[in-house]
């Protein structure tokens, strides 16, 4: 894993962005077309910007939509679906090859299905992605499945997840926040050529700290980042603050 720490989140949304976007144009050129997943999220808020404003060749591209509540439509303002809508698919100056969003608002498992035999038979290309303050990745909350070969699965939110949406202002209170999503499973993730993860906010150091300098474990599931071969973290000082100086200097 390589680690990078900026000033600001704007300096960690500018450079994760960057890396994002060459690592598309990468493998356009290499195959004449990518396959890219993309989180959401506040932690993804400057990455996404960063990215839809630099050169990419979108109508290349097919997008994956890494997790969404279970029971919401793509109308309520906490919806994955449409911060993607807005944040990037609206953004993008030219229309992607495709966008495979994820909809939980009916029979989830029927979705997973679906979702399923739409997924590439090899690895995905790039993945922009973070880490929950519980150590999650996309909606796999401790203590995760690092096992199923499941491209998409349902998965309970505990209570640590479900109060950082509340803190993040997607929901006015916890009894609001769904307690079911659907989420791209871990293995599934790992399947990616190269992740680009970004972290900002001192709210994550401690959930920073225990993904690069705790044991790997299914009770952090970012921690299973450490074994992917093309694994970039950018972090803010507030982040990073708790990482051990070895791994930051």
């Amino acid at each position: 894993m390589q680690i990078h720490v900026h000033d600001t989140p704007q300096a960690l949304g500018r450079a994760a962005g960057r890396e994002a976007a060459a690592a598309l144009r990468e493998a356009v050129a290499a195959r004449g077309a990518a396959n890219y997943v993309v989180a959401t999220g506040a932690s993804q808020f400057d990455t996404l910007a960063a990215l839809v404003d630099d050169d990419v060749p979108w109508e290349r591209i097919t997008i994956f939509h890494l997790d969404e509540y279970a029971g919401l439509d793509d109308t309520h303002p906490a919806s994955f679906r449409r911060y993607l809508r807005e944040r990037l698919l609206e953004k993008l100056p030219r229309r992607p090859a495709a966008f495979h969003g994820i909809d939980a608002s009916r029979d989830a498992a029927a979705e997973c299905r679906r979702l399923a035999a739409l997924v590439p038979a090899g690895n995905f290309d790039v993945a922009t992605i973070g880490i929950g303050e519980n150590g999650h990745l996309a909606f796999n909350d401790p203590p995760a499945d690092f096992t199923t070969s499941s491209p998409y699965i349902v998965v309970r939110l505990d209570e640590a997840c479900r109060r950082q949406q509340v803190g993040e202002g997607w929901f006015a209170g916890l009894e609001q926040v769904p307690t079911e999503a659907i989420s791209m499973a871990i293995r599934r993730i790992l399947a990616t050529a190269r992740i680009i993860c970004s972290v900002p906010d001192a709210r994550k150091a401690r959930a920073v700290r225990d993904s690069v300098a705790g044991p790997l474990t299914p009770d952090c599931p970012a921690s299973i980042l450490r074994t992917h071969a093309a694994c970039s973290l950018h972090v803010d000082l507030p982040a990073a603050a708790l990482l051990p100086p070895s791994l930051t200097g």
